[in-house]
């Protein structure tokens, strides 16, 4: 079968690989019929931590072609969401909807456990656990949004959940790439009153006022920080989502969170300390957040996403076959493109 492979920076390739078989009873094999680049695998595609040979990609939704013996409640023919990471759906920590911190979890791709989505197919370890069954068809029109279940909305989700927003809240929104974007949309369906969209690429700056953003701040570092605090009165924000994941972003979310309030980040950290720990004490100011239970959100999101409340399958604006992925990655490092979306 075919599979993306990382080699080194800038060296993304499609090869030959051996075919994804079933090698635990509790596995499934899915064929992918949809996965995505997501701005995580341009860490790794600049240089960023990178496994030579590393198999790319971590969300997908495919067809089941078969199952293990062990496997009770994903069936042969059934259209799946993968989450990002797999989990066993019994552990305490399944068990409190936090499938991201299971104790038997792999992630997908990325320099991950797992073999990566962008493939022909791929074997789902504790396919039970980690599989959503979708009743939709292969082709469905929706597939774009249910996609982004398997990721970017429930990570921007989850930043707007553990950031606190709530009804008539005060949101700012670090970043404008496609999990930004998603947490604009989540901040919105969680009654935020001002969204402040913090970014400075207008194609995407107009989809996050088309999604609910109210403000918009491309500034940055201490220009941003007072941007925001003139847009709040001089107090800051009740939450903020922090959607990038380098020290910059966390400094700006430090600098714009009101007392009392919440910072929820999902960029992945690529740094060792967060500054400002005197404010933060003094403020009562809580950072939290993390990989995302993707798994956990689905129940939730996807009634809003089958009935066109949110639309974030409109983050994804190129799509491409395994042939186009090695410049699909050029294009969004590019800043051509927001989010690839790929067709095996």
């Amino acid at each position: 079968m075919r599979a993306t492979v990382m080699h080194k920076a800038h060296d993304v390739t499609i090869e030959n690989i051996p075919d994804a078989t079933i090698q635990q009873p509790t596995d499934a094999l899915i064929r992918i019929t949809r996965a995505c680049i997501c701005g995580s695998d341009l860490w790794p595609y600049n240089g960023g931590p990178n496994v030579e040979g590393q198999r790319m990609g971590h969300e997908a939704i495919g067809v089941v072609e078969d199952v293990g013996s062990d496997v009770q409640t994903i069936k042969r023919g059934q259209v799946v969401i993968m989450p990002f990471v797999d989990s066993d759906g019994t552990c305490m920590f399944c068990d409190e909807g936090l499938q991201s911190a299971c104790v038997h979890r792999g992630f997908f791709g990325t320099g991950g456990e797992l073999d990566g989505a962008q493939a022909e197919a791929l074997r789902i370890p504790m396919a039970d656990g980690t599989l959503y069954p979708l009743n939709v068809g292969e082709e469905d029109a929706l597939m774009p949004g249910l996609l982004s279940l398997s990721d970017v909305m429930g990570t921007g989700h989850h930043a707007a959940v553990t950031s606190r927003v709530r009804q008539g809240g005060t949101v700012a929104v670090v970043g404008d790439g496609a999990v930004g974007l998603c947490g604009v949309i989540a901040a919105r369906r969680l009654g935020a009153e001002q969204i402040i969209l913090m970014g400075r690429h207008a194609p995407r700056i107009e989809l996050g006022k088309r999604f609910g953003a109210t403000d918009i701040v491309s500034a940055r570092g201490q220009e941003a920080v007072d941007q925001v605090r003139e847009l709040t009165h001089g107090f800051g924000v009740q939450s903020v989502l922090e959607c990038v994941g380098t020290e910059q972003a966390m400094d700006t979310s430090m600098g714009i969170v009101r007392p009392g309030g919440a910072v929820g980040r999902v960029g992945v950290p690529h740094y060792e300390v967060i500054k400002g720990a005197q404010p933060m004490f003094y403020n009562n100011v809580i950072v939290a957040g993390g990989p995302a239970p993707t798994r956990g959100y689905i129940d939730e999101l996807l009634p809003d996403v089958m009935e066109g409340r949110i639309e974030p399958g409109l983050v994804f604006d190129r799509a491409v076959d395994l042939d186009g992925v090695p410049d699909g990655y050029r294009a969004m490092n590019d800043r051509e493109a927001l989010k690839v979306l790929i067709r095996p």
